[in-house]
């Protein structure tokens, strides 16, 4: 195996799995990638295919590795599928370890055979697993290392925010349907209160998706539609007039959803588990409102009574960034060290 030496001195050259950062890319990504161009010792550059294959780089950091290869139509995932399976070859025959943030723990739904094996391959080469919290599971031989997800409050803060509005339950990102924003839409039209209200806002993975949503909503007037891609300012806005935001997933590991609105000092209603109870310890009880087993309405009703005097800010200490850098480059000359692995 022909493998890379990183000359003493040198800055450790690191090939992202995003390609930019672009104007409509998550912001943790845009805060990493900032935070990681401004630690010394370390040189990152956004993903493109003639730089996974032909250029010069000592890691490889992947973050959602199936973006590169999911399927877009037939040709187009022949020829993404391609070349990130001759990427692969290139990285383990030159012995260019992958660094992985586990921001999942399941494979997504609906990929096929081929994307299977290649994020299988994905895994073998890893050499470096970024875990966001301390409830991921890992292989027992893995090397790992807990950075936790840090907060928005520095990226939201150019945007006005505005006033909550009594009794305005939202919910906001990218809609798929294992976040069961469908099951949120029922749940809310049982729910009594004619002062309450709803708002979904976010792009939904399919056309299919978005009609099973306007007819979940059916005709009730307390319900509000906006799904499209939301930009930070519209985010902004949204959230600032929620009194609580809902994110009804069965299963939740990892959600930058639940950072942003804390970060814009929103409480969430969230389902109970590990995670999430830590998470309310961490940052404080009031701020971080449970419901077990599936959502009903009596747990709309709690949230909004249980928020309906909240002040103060949720403590985000632990979710600063300053020593995010300089972690990742650890990470990464770890990763280097362990590459015959």
């Amino acid at each position: 195996m022909a493998q890379r030496r990183v000359p003493r001195g040198s800055p450790v050259r690191v090939l992202q799995s995003y390609i930019g950062p672009g104007p409509r890319t998550n912001p943790y990504i845009v805060q990493l990638h900032d935070r990681l161009a401004a630690t010394p010792g370390v040189a990152v550059r956004g993903f493109s295919w003639r730089t996974a294959l032909l250029g010069r780089y000592d890691v490889f950091h992947a973050h959602w590795p199936e973006a590169l290869i999911e399927r877009r139509g037939r040709l187009s995932t022949l020829a993404r599928t391609s070349l990130y399976a001759l990427f692969l070859a290139r990285a383990s025959v030159q012995g260019i370890p992958i660094v992985r943030t586990v921001h999942n723990i399941e494979l997504p739904s609906g990929i096929g055979r081929i994307e299977r094996l290649l994020l299988a391959w994905t895994d073998r080469l890893t050499r470096m697993r970024i875990l966001l919290n301390e409830f991921t599971p890992v292989p027992p031989e893995a090397a790992t290392m807990l950075i936790e997800h840090g907060h928005y409050r520095d990226w939201f803060a150019r945007f006005p925010q505005a006033a909550p509005a009594r009794g305005r339950l939202l919910f906001f990102g990218k809609v798929r349907r294992y976040k069961n924003v469908e099951g949120l839409l029922r749940v809310f039209r049982r729910l009594a209160d004619p002062t309450a209200s709803l708002r979904i806002v976010g792009s939904p993975s399919s056309a299919e998706l978005a009609q099973s949503l306007r007819s979940a909503a059916g005709d009730d007037p307390r319900v509000g539609l906006a799904l499209d891609f939301v930009d930070d300012a519209e985010l902004v806005r949204e959230a600032g007039e929620a009194q609580v935001v809902v994110l009804p997933y069965p299963e939740m590991h990892n959600s930058g959803s639940v950072l942003a609105a804390l970060s814009l000092d929103r409480a969430v209603l969230v389902p109970d588990n590990a995670f999430n109870r830590a998470l309310a310890d961490e940052v404080g009880s009031a701020w971080v409102i449970r419901f077990a087993g599936e959502l009903q309405p009596s747990d709309l009703e709690r949230a909004l009574a249980e928020t309906a005097a909240q002040q103060g800010r949720p403590d985000l200490g632990r979710r600063e960034w300053g020593e995010t850098g300089r972690r990742h480059l650890t990470a990464y000359r770890i990763a280097i060290r362990r590459r015959r692995g």
